[in-house]
């Protein structure tokens, strides 16, 4: 095994491999030699070298030809040739050919010394870069998506298949079920993992704003426009854009949404350069955009460009297995935040847990634990930490606040949270039901 820092000399001279070989062992380097290029290439079938330094003239292979073979089987080899003076043209064929300098005779002690600093520049960055890629991974793995039931072995399996492809999906499911990890691990697992995964909130935009988001804008094209601003379908080039929401954009919107995601091409605002970018789009919704297109609240044209794949995610409710591995990540989420000690959930917290229905799902159950793990004080949670302990299933109510709650989402529901819809059917004005909503902390997502 040939460690970091090590160099291969390739000559079919001896003064000249020995007078190198004496030189970089006095610099600290690991040294080897060969006389020609078939044993050079039959040691590199059994070692790593960091750096080969090649005569391009030997008898039987020539270095151009070892160069060639060399960077066959590894491209990232860092191959320096030397020449004689009257070759440098061959010399220069080599670099063609991948060489990463080369070196004239006689040698310039500083020149070569250059060369070999430079070298090892491009060796540790290559590292480096490397690292990094390894790090970009390792934080968007898909083990964040806990679970071993039938039901998320078999939304992973979607996911990985789904991944390696560019088609647009839809991602559907009720609040709090993860749809935006599903988007983050699809995109994790893709070839573009490398460059953005970015996200827009459609819902929390008025119509406006979120042609701004999109499509960035130019100074002056609005008030407080004081700057060119990239949109975000600039900003997803060669990347994913993860549109939320995506049933509570309006119809002009997605007249626009349709034009770009079929040309990959848009002007900013208050602009008139066309700009193009090669974006995937990943959507997430929790409402039936199949039934908004029967009632014509949702183009069709641009549902089928959307949803040429569809994974839906299963309510927590549907997969009770994976309530004690969810509540276990949790605590011990919290528990580092917080600087605690790991702490157990006892069993009857976790019977509890079990019994209940999860109308918020897993951003529901994650919340609990927050807060079990706030008001508790001992090693473990309790059912009396649990803030549903004296509840009854979801699939019955005890308070008139419940009531209410339940009535209000089941209307904003109907009218795909059309406020002056909702209002009228509710018989109130929308001030009031503004109010309700965020009295009961309602939303779409």
């Amino acid at each position: 095994m040939i460690s970091k820092n090590s160099i291969l000399i390739v000559d079919d001279e001896v003064s000249v491999r020995d007078s190198l070989c004496n030189w970089f062992l006095e610099d600290g380097f690991e040294v080897a030699c060969a006389e020609d290029a078939s044993k050079a290439l039959n040691m590199l079938d059994t070692a790593n070298y960091d750096i080969i330094l090649a005569d391009i003239k030997m008898p039987g292979m020539d270095g151009l030809e070892m160069l060639r073979r060399i960077k066959k089987i590894k491209p990232e080899a860092i191959v320096i040739v030397i020449t004689a003076f009257a070759t440098v043209d061959t010399a220069v064929q080599a670099l063609k050919d991948g060489a990463f300098d080369y070196v004239t005779k006689p040698f310039d002690p500083d020149d070569l010394s250059h060369l070999i600093r430079n070298a090892l520049k491009q060796i540790n960055l290559t590292e480096e870069n490397e690292r990094l890629r390894t790090q970009m991974v390792d934080l968007v793995q898909v083990e964040d998506i806990i679970g071993q039931s039938e039901a998320i072995r078999s939304l992973l399996f979607e996911v990985e298949q789904v991944s390696q492809s560019n088609a647009s999906v839809i991602i559907t499911g009720e609040s709090g079920t993860g749809k935006e990890l599903i988007a983050r691990a699809i995109h994790a697992n893709s070839p573009r993992r490398f460059f953005p995964l970015v996200s827009v909130h459609c819902g929390a935009l008025t119509e406006s704003l979120l042609e701004s988001e999109l499509f960035g804008h130019e100074k002056g094209a609005f008030t407080g426009a004081v700057y060119n601003r990239k949109g975000r379908f600039e900003m997803a080039d060669n990347g994913t854009i993860f549109l939320d929401e995506i049933a509570t954009i309006s119809s002009k919107m997605q007249v626009e949404l349709l034009r770009v995601l079929e040309s990959k091409s848009f002007v900013r605002v208050g602009g008139n350069k066309t700009i193009t970018s090669d974006f995937r789009v990943i959507c997430a919704t929790n409402r039936d955009l199949k039934k908004m297109v029967q009632e014509g609240s949702f183009r069709e044209d641009l549902y089928y460009r959307l949803n040429v794949v569809n994974i839906n995610v299963p309510p927590l409710r549907e997969r009770k297995e994976d309530i004690p591995l969810l509540a276990d990540f949790f605590v011990q989420k919290y528990c580092t935040s917080m600087s605690r000690n790991l702490v157990k959930i006892d069993q009857s917290a976790i019977k509890r847990l079990m019994d209940y229905d999860f109308p918020g799902n897993v951003r529901e159950l994650e919340n609990i634990i927050e807060r079990a793990l706030v008001v508790g004080n001992g090693k473990e949670i309790k059912m009396k930490d649990l803030p549903l302990s004296r509840e009854v299933p979801a699939d019955k109510t005890e308070s008139l606040d419940d009531l209410e709650k339940q009535h209000i989402r089941k209307i904003l529901d109907k009218y795909s949270w059309n406020i002056s819809r909702a209002a009228k059917a509710l018989q109130v004005d929308r001030v009031t039901l503004y109010n309700k909503i965020k009295k009961f902390d309602l939303s779409q997502g």
